[in-house]
């Protein structure tokens, strides 16, 4: 897919911004399905792909969704946070990702 002459893991790192961690995702974790914000433009594949090289697991599957924007207001200016996407990357049996190191 992509042809980079230097290391792979260093270019797929760019598309995750952090991962997402709540009480919800938490619990996700036991069912070994692990979440990240990405950029939104970023392709199921384009994840799949960075998921397992950056990680060294393999992925089974992976669900993306866009959450909507929130309203966020400061004084007399009133905006929206900032959009990204969401994405939810089931592992196989016997893989993890350390998050909490």
């Amino acid at each position: 897919m992509f042809s980079y002459g230097y290391n792979k893991r260093f270019v797929y790192s760019h598309l995750f911004d952090h991962p997402i961690i709540t009480d919800k995702t938490t619990k996700l974790m036991e069912e070994n399905q692990y979440s990240f914000a990405v950029d939104i433009k970023t392709s199921k594949d384009l994840i799949k792909l960075s998921i397992e090289s950056i990680f060294d697991v393999k992925v089974l599957s992976v669900n993306t969704c866009r959450p909507p924007r929130k309203k966020h207001k400061v004084g007399r200016f009133a905006g929206n946070r900032p959009q990204y996407k969401k994405a939810i990357v089931t592992l196989a049996q016997g893989d993890t990702i350390d998050l909490f190191v």
